[in-house]
């Protein structure tokens, strides 16, 4: 759409279409279960402005009323979404699964366990730490303002000074609803309050001129044309008028707030301590996992996979002549190894991201004999803003906007070039870019005929299960480790950081391990620093769950291929078999086990 509208012979026709289309498509009568899952997830998602512009459909286009603006965070707006889901929910079962088949029966099973999962999330009115050191508003919004909301002319920059001034509003809705939790019993350990504490005092140090929703606005300005120096200076003065005036007593009140509860707070690391919280941490796993393993389970898994991983490290590093001290010990001294390091500096960094580009290129220019679809959207390798740095974790991936005025973007933290010699970034970018998340993420928005949500991936286990199945298909599969084998060490050592996580997200949230025990578990069995082991587990404690669904995951989509394997022999196809799991967008477990097991029934039948 944003192509076309450049067109200025279309424009008033493309708008009709594309309104007309709209107003029929939410408020029409559904046809089909597809129509109504769109219908669904866009009344959904039009409750939250933040997901519509992550979204970027419609942003900066004649449709476009959202932008503008902030959720909203009260505990009515709360109870008004929840209702509007269960009403969505019910109604889905008017439409199956009685009489679906193929994708649009596909549809009805991601959807009905998506919703259902919210469902269960939602049961729990204080189920987690609003505030924290890693997520919540004080951390997402700064990012989503200077990241995700696109200034491309004057009204979406002064759209971008309304949400500033609206974040004001956000952060006094929220800062009662922590109230509201902490009359539960529900108040975050001491150090998770320590944690959040000091990066909103980082925030709102220096005051508004100083501010990072202020000084990175000029340059943004910069780019539109046609906007006087007058314009800009005005906008400008708005927005640090509203960063002093509303954002930054929000968070000297949110401040105050948590330093009066850590007086209350305990050092207790796992949520079972909060009232409700076995049945928090329960619903947790489903939804991470999305499947019915207990923590016994997993943490058992967990175990068992530690020490597979652990043999095939001892034999990579006694094969390389490293056989004196611990594992952990090794480890450590290839971490500071200096023919492995980067300097950290400016230059240092500039040259890391250029060495990631170029594994980028290098694993490209295989893809194509493994994958019979391959990412249209481009990639962009990028710094963690610095501001987010602290409590950044080490990488991640934020997709590419629908509309494509956004690519795929692969976040590397540069704080300390020393968290990733060069030994451990191959496997960071496998997973992060290709064949990782860039593939998965890019292949389900290519996905056509099908509702919406499906473009996207809210299932972790899948995601982050293929993410980490692609790190090891570059290894066995590609052989990107074939003349490197303290890389094949990375891309074992990762795996550890993944197994090790089943094993101390159980430990904290079921077994009552402390941060400490986790800190010490981890640090032996991953050979990782302190500060990012601390940084991890502090993660957890605020996320449960969250970790163990990329060896579920894994695991999961390792089995579904050696069941293709064994039951097609010679006629099993590894492209196929990748455009299976991929070509159906993300899902949930079981239901992509049905899945791989109709395409091998539908193999065989061909065969036959």
């Amino acid at each position: 759409m944003k192509l076309l509208l450049k067109i200025a012979g279309g424009l008033v026709a493309l708008v009709l279409v594309a309104a007309i289309g709209l107003y029929t498509w939410f408020w029409g009568a559904p046809v089909g279960v597809n129509n109504y899952i769109n219908k669904a997830t866009l009344s959904v998602a039009m409750d939250s402005p933040e997901l519509m512009t992550q979204l970027g459909l419609i942003d900066n286009t004649p449709l476009d009323f959202h932008s503008g603006k902030l959720a909203d965070y009260t505990k009515a707006g709360d109870d008004k979404s929840l209702a509007k889901l269960r009403k969505l929910r019910a109604g889905l079962d008017k439409y199956g699964p009685d009489g679906l088949e193929g994708q649009e029966l596909l549809s009805y099973q991601i959807v009905a366990w998506f919703f259902d999962d919210l469902l269960r999330q939602a049961e729990f009115e204080h189920g987690g730490y609003r505030i924290n050191q890693i997520s919540g508003v004080t951390v997402d919004l700064p990012q989503f303002l200077t990241d995700a909301h696109v200034i491309i002319n004057e009204k979406s920059a002064r759209r971008y000074v309304s949400r500033v001034e609206e974040f004001g509003r956000v952060l006094k809705e929220v800062r009662v609803r922590v109230e509201e939790d902490r009359a539960a019993g529900v108040i975050p350990p001491d150090f998770i309050i320590d944690k959040a504490v000091a990066g909103m005092e980082a925030f709102i140090k220096g005051g508004a001129t100083e501010n990072v929703l202020v000084t990175t606005l000029p340059a943004r300005l910069d780019k539109v044309e046609k906007l006087s120096d007058a314009a800009k200076q005005d906008l400008i003065a708005q927005t640090t008028a509203a960063v002093e005036t509303g954002v930054i007593p929000g968070y000297e009140a949110l401040i105050a707030l948590m330093k009066e509860m850590r007086a209350e707070a305990t050092h207790d690391a796992g949520i079972w301590h909060i009232p409700d919280g076995d049945r928090i941490y329960a619903a947790a796993l489903k939804s991470n996992t999305t499947t019915d393993m207990t923590a016994d389970e997993i943490h058992a898994l967990g175990l068992s996979e530690v020490a597979r991983i652990e043999a095939e490290m001892e034999a990579i590093l006694a094969a390389s002549g490293r056989t004196e001290g611990t594992l952990s010990e090794r480890i450590d001294a290839l971490m500071t190894d200096p023919e492995q390091a980067f300097t950290n500096d400016e230059a240092g960094r500039q040259e890391m991201l250029d060495y990631l580009a170029e594994l980028n290129g290098e694993v490209m220019a295989k893809a194509g004999d493994y994958f019979i679809t391959l990412p249209t959207q481009p990639l962009e390798i990028v710094r963690v803003p610095e501001y987010a740095q602290d409590s950044s974790a080490g990488g991640y991936y934020t997709g590419p906007a629908l509309d494509g005025s956004r690519p795929g973007r692969f976040y590397i933290n540069l704080k300390n070039t020393a968290d990733n010699p060069r030994w451990t970034l191959p496997t960071l970018l496998y997973h992060e870019a290709a064949p990782g998340h860039h593939f998965q993420i890019s292949a389900a928005q290519l996905i056509t005929g099908v509702p919406m949500i499906r473009k996207f991936s809210p299932f972790n286990a899948y995601t982050e299960g293929w993410a980490l199945y692609a790190e090891r298909m570059a290894s066995t599969d590609m052989g990107m480790y074939a003349d490197d084998p303290l890389g094949d060490l990375g891309r074992l050592k990762a795996e550890m950081f993944r197994a090790v996580r089943l094993v101390v997200d159980t430990g904290m949230h079921a077994k009552h391990w402390s941060r400490e025990e986790a800190i010490d578990y981890m640090r032996a069995k991953t050979g990782q620093t302190e500060a990012e082991v601390t940084r991890e587990i502090e993660r957890y404690v605020v996320w449960p769950g969250q970790a163990t669904a990329y060896k579920t995951g894994q695991l999961a989509i390792l089995a579904a291929r050696a069941r293709a394997e064994a039951a097609l022999g010679d006629t099993f196809d590894l492209k196929e078999f990748h455009e299976t799991v991929l070509g159906n967008s993300a899902m949930p477990l079981g239901i992509l086990d049905r899945v791989v097991d109709d395409w091998i029934a539908a193999k065989k039948a061909a065969a036959n």
